[in-house]
């Protein structure tokens, strides 16, 4: 911190930004409280408790699943000496760039009845019908849960990958010497030591499932967020979709704290950890084994759906597609690129203002502005029509007053809106690449301009914005990612007439026709792939 840098302007836009981003979960949040309708009520006397209870199931089978695949992975990848190890260490991270609902329509066309699978089945043991022989459903609970974790773990290989990587050998070095073998050591110091990152990676996860809307809404499986959706579109009662929001948001709330108290008090092992490595050696079926399951999870989480992608792609497209989506497509990009930007703007913004004032309270806007990525998009959504609805009724019944023609709906009826829930739902990304790449500026760059009597602004334009620039473009690119694969926000937020590819896609998936979109899907995930590749080339420079 820096007491030479004291600016009441910055202080004030800091505080302002983040109340701006946080003033709609709580308009939601009173809404939700103070709501007493009768719809609420019937629906906690009947369908509630049981989707109550599927949001939870959901939530501990995608974690469980996710945590499986994700953290032994990232021990084989880490800890062994394992087949195509270089390869499958960014590989495992592309299942990140495929869309659930995508994956979720993709399998069910590959294993439902129709679908090759059975009728392959059908074919080569002569089955007339469903009665001749069992297949698995993959429309349910279970199937859900299977695909979200398929696009999910990645999260929790790239953070356990992480911590493993930055564990001290000299601690397995002296389990060995006490008599512990490899695996005894790994499940006694490693795994122990890498509980913090899994925690985090595990939140991430859950929050993710119970944000999901598009999956769970095409295999059938009731939900909180599908309950959401329905109350709001199919009754029209905002204030019992609220109450509703409001139990949601304090799932996830519950989800975040219990994440906290669990790695409270954890300290890492070692300032200075030996990170020279002393692999264990597998022998040659236990390196067969442990590649098939790294290799499983990419081509099941992603080559396998882009493959089945890229054969729709050449066998329905036609120019009149392409070009109705390339209109579709412009719109996504328009609507991602301004939040992305206005997303970065206001994490430079704040963590600068952290970083460079003497305030004990700085920290404090960076935090609440990044409350929103808690908030799953149906609810932000709920938050959003909460806000700017009377904002804009206020607006025209004024204009009305005051003799003026009444605008309309400025705020709630147009993109303003989707851009405003896509900054406040992943200005935590942005916040997080931001102050990454901020900590590893030495803080005595922050003195030196000051010392020899630059202001503030001219030591951010020359100093910390251009040993920003590769967080600035990551920050970026991840809000740019995320924005264009959002669905729930987009759906319900979006102008009359506005369709976006992924709101585009949703709805060919709802009618059974992705087909007809297999161009626009494969657009969302080579975007996708973007901050991966990013993500590697930065790997390799280190």
């Amino acid at each position: 911190m820096i007491a030479l840098y004291k600016s009441k302007p910055w202080t004030f836009i800091s505080y302002t930004l983040a109340l701006g981003l946080i003033i709609p979960v709580l308009v939601m949040l009173v809404g939700g409280i103070s709501a007493s309708t009768q719809l609420f009520s019937h629906l906690w006397q009947t369908v509630l408790p049981t989707y109550l209870v599927n949001t939870l199931w959901l939530g501990l089978l995608v974690v469980l699943l996710a945590l499986f695949f994700g953290v032994i992975s990232a021990a084989i990848i880490t800890q062994t000496n394992v087949f195509f190890k270089q390869q499958l260490r960014w590989l495992l991270l592309l299942p990140m760039a495929m869309p659930a609902y995508l994956v979720a329509y993709l399998y069910t066309d590959l294993f439902d009845y129709a679908g090759p699978v059975q009728r392959m089945l059908r074919s080569t043991f002569t089955w007339n019908s469903p009665a001749d022989y069992w297949f698995f459903d993959i429309r349910t609970l279970p199937g859900a849960s299977v695909m979200l974790a398929l696009v999910l773990f990645p999260y929790i290989y790239m953070l356990s990958r992480g911590a493993f990587e930055q564990q001290d050998e000299n601690l397995f070095r002296a389990s060995r010497l006490l008599g512990l073998s490899a695996k005894k050591s790994f499940f006694k110091i490693a795994l122990p030591l890498a509980r913090p990152a899994i925690a985090v990676a595990a939140s991430l996860v859950l929050m993710e499932t119970l944000a999901d809307f598009a999956t769970v809404q095409y295999f059938a499986v009731n939900t909180l967020t599908t309950v959401i959706y329905d109350t709001w579109l199919g009754y029209g009662d905002i204030g019992a979709a609220n109450a509703l929001a409001s139990i949601l948001m304090l799932l996830i709330l519950f989800a975040v704290l219990a994440e906290q108290r669990s790695r409270a008090g954890l300290r890492h092992q070692s300032n200075r950890p030996n990170l020279n490595k002393e692999l264990i050696q597998l022998s040659l079926s236990q390196q067969i084994m442990a590649s098939l399951f790294c290799w499983s999870l990419v081509v099941s989480g992603f080559l396998l759906p882009l493959a089945l992608l890229i054969n729709m792609a050449l066998e329905y497209s036609d120019v009149e597609q392409l070009t109705g989506l390339l209109s579709i497509g412009i719109n996504s990009l328009k609507m991602s690129v301004i939040a992305a930007t206005i997303a970065v703007f206001i994490a430079l913004i704040l963590g600068l203002y952290q970083r460079l004032h003497s305030d004990k309270y700085a920290k404090i806007p960076q935090q609440i502005s990044g409350f929103g990525y808690a908030i799953p998009g149906t609810v932000l959504a709920m938050a959003m029509l909460s806000t700017l609805g009377p904002l804009d009724h206020w607006l025209n019944d004024s204009a009305e007053f005051l003799g003026f023609t009444p605008p309309g709906l400025l705020l709630s009826g147009t993109i303003f809106a989707v851009v405003f829930a896509l900054v406040v739902r992943f200005s935590a990304i942005a916040n997080g690449t931001i102050i990454s790449g901020i900590k590893q500026i030495p803080h005595s760059l922050d003195y030196a301009p000051a010392t020899l009597g630059a202001k503030l602004n001219r030591s951010l334009i020359k100093v910390h914005l251009p040993l920003l620039k590769p967080a600035i473009v990551m920050a970026w690119l991840l809000v740019f990612v995320e924005a264009m694969k959002e669905l729930p926000a987009v759906l319900i937020l979006r102008p009359f007439n506005f369709e976006t590819l992924s709101s585009k896609i949703y709805q060919l998936i709802s009618d059974e026709m992705l087909e007809q979109g297999a161009l626009g899907a494969i657009l969302i995930v080579l975007f996708g792939l973007l901050p991966i590749v990013m993500l590697n080339k930065s790997e390799k420079k280190i």
